[in-house]
């Protein structure tokens, strides 16, 4: 992208992140000073996974993710829409294919578990995203989205949102050779749903038992939710149903 765009064209973030592909992971874990390790870990946990089940893992990039998933015994299967960021872990020995995360090429009910990391927010129409997840998931299986949120905390919210997120771009500048990539990525995440409306969001498509578990005082939040056993006539509007679960700071 020429500049920081919310548009999110797939063709655009694709090539977007195919530029920074080389020192995503390296960037990841300096910026995040570490913690992307533990988000892993809690995702992993969240998803429940068992040796025999099948997980698909989106927005996998270069599959550091889909590997972590893989040491509960399951069969993980990583897909993003950024070639340049596959062809990072082609030594992972983890699955990981092209796919975009509103048409997703897998048959109908085929995954336990579904999961997506730090990428949602980079889908142009979340809802179709969100209707493909539970399109290939088997009746009863697991959602889990692990992604940046709202700091719950007034003053840390106000530092989080207005200082580090304007910085986010000037450190990106001195350690990455697309500087516009991280002001992207920055204005995505001050754009982003709270907690309680995104877990709407996911409700709306039909999922159930939704809630949410804040990590690193709401800066990013884990949420889950079930497909139902048996298909519903409609998407369900309502609100009841959601719920957040403990903050894990």
């Amino acid at each position: 992208m020429s500049r920081a765009s919310l548009e999110k064209r797939p063709d655009e973030v694709a090539k977007m992140f195919d530029g920074v592909a080389g020192r995503y992971d390296r960037m990841n874990t300096i910026m995040s000073m570490g913690m992307d390790r533990r988000f892993r870990s809690e995702t992993r946990k969240a998803l429940e996974l068992k040796p025999g089940q099948r997980c698909l893992d989106l927005g996998a990039g270069s599959g550091v993710s889909t590997q972590e998933l893989a040491t509960s015994g399951a069969f993980v299967v990583g897909a993003d829409i950024s070639q340049g960021m596959l062809a990072q872990g082609v030594h992972r020995g983890v699955p990981l294919l092209v796919g975009d995360a509103m048409a997703l090429p897998f048959a109908d009910e085929v995954f336990d578990a579904v999961t997506i990391s730090f990428a949602i927010r980079n889908l142009h129409d979340v809802d179709a995203g969100l209707s493909e997840m539970a399109r290939v998931l088997k009746p009863g299986g697991r959602l889990v989205i692990c992604e940046f949120s709202t700091p719950t905390w007034e003053p840390f919210r106000t530092v989080y949102m207005e200082y580090v997120m304007r910085g986010f771009p000037v450190m990106a500048k001195m350690l990455s050779s697309n500087p516009d990539a991280y002001v992207y990525l920055a204005e995505s995440i001050r754009d982003w749903p709270t907690q309680e409306e995104l877990a709407h969001q996911i409700q709306r498509i039909g999922f159930e038992r939704v809630a949410w578990r804040n990590l690193a005082g709401g800066s990013v939040a884990l949420h889950r939710a079930v497909k139902p056993m048996v298909r519903k006539g409609s998407a369900d509007t309502g609100e009841s149903g959601v719920s957040s679960g403990e903050s894990i700071e």
